[in-house]
């Protein structure tokens, strides 16, 4: 019986075709092992680090404009404390926010967003969370307005000088308030003060116009988009800063 071989150039070529599949099998598996450990990554990034929002109104306005997109540090108040003048997003205590239908999207783009709301390059649940300045801790006292129509914390008058007014008024607030911050809650107030649905506006609601601390989701801390309004956002420690610590809330 007569045994037959192959040419040794078709076995090269039959070699070197086998190898090329194989590396690009491998090319294809490190590509996806790269995907799977970059979503992992960006997804623990979003649980307990850092989170984006988009900004819904113009409460905020002149340090946040509508549709500006921010980032949210969400060791802040877990890890790092609050501090009065921070920028924090917290979900609706109950009765802040109207109820809105849900919006018909395609399948394809539902499933986009949840991806990337997974991974906290979308802002899917931003309109279920408010954003506000952070005025008054537990045991603050908390009134407006003096003769200069400024707001006191613990009996020292602030100047603020983010806040925007209306045209002829120097009253940080149209309508007066006196509040003692219970345990465990916060004050918080828009920048936009003549136009801002904040603790003020929301005292028949449950907790009373306070937020919860556990409703904190983090301090917004910059301006991640449009690259035009690109900044950080500070929280002005010298508006605070003869502030005195309240007393403990019994």
């Amino acid at each position: 019986m007569t045994e037959t071989t192959m040419p040794a150039d078709d076995v090269s070529a039959d070699t070197q075709g086998r190898s090329r599949q194989k590396g690009a099998l491998l090319f294809l598996r490190d590509i996806l092992v790269i995907f799977v450990v970059a979503l992992l990554v960006s997804f623990l990034v979003k649980t307990f680090l850092v989170r984006s929002f988009y900004i819904p109104s113009a409460s905020m306005e002149e340090t946040l404009q509508v549709d500006d997109r921010i980032l949210v540090n969400e060791l802040v108040p877990d890890l790092v404390e609050l501090e009065r003048g921070d920028v924090i997003v917290f979900r609706d205590p109950g009765g802040w926010l109207p109820l809105s239908p849900e919006p018909d999207a395609p399948p394809l783009t539902v499933a986009a967003d949840w991806v990337l709301s997974l991974v906290g390059l979308s802002a899917s649940d931003s309109d279920d969370h408010l954003i506000k300045r952070l005025i008054g801790l537990p045991g603050d006292h908390v009134v407006c307005c003096n003769a200069l129509g400024q707001m006191s914390v613990n009996d020292v008058p602030l100047a603020e000088p983010y806040v925007t007014l209306q045209p002829g008024t120097t009253d940080v607030s149209k309508d007066p308030f006196d509040v003692v911050v219970p345990e465990n809650s916060l004050w918080v107030m828009g920048d936009n003060r003549y136009n801002s649905r904040d603790s003020r506006y929301n005292r028949e609601q449950p907790g009373n116009g306070f937020v919860p601390v556990d409703n904190v989701v983090g301090r917004a801390f910059v301006i991640s988009w449009p690259t035009v309004h690109w900044g950080w956002l500070e929280n002005f420690p010298e508006v605070f800063a003869g502030v005195p610590d309240a007393e403990p809330v019994k």
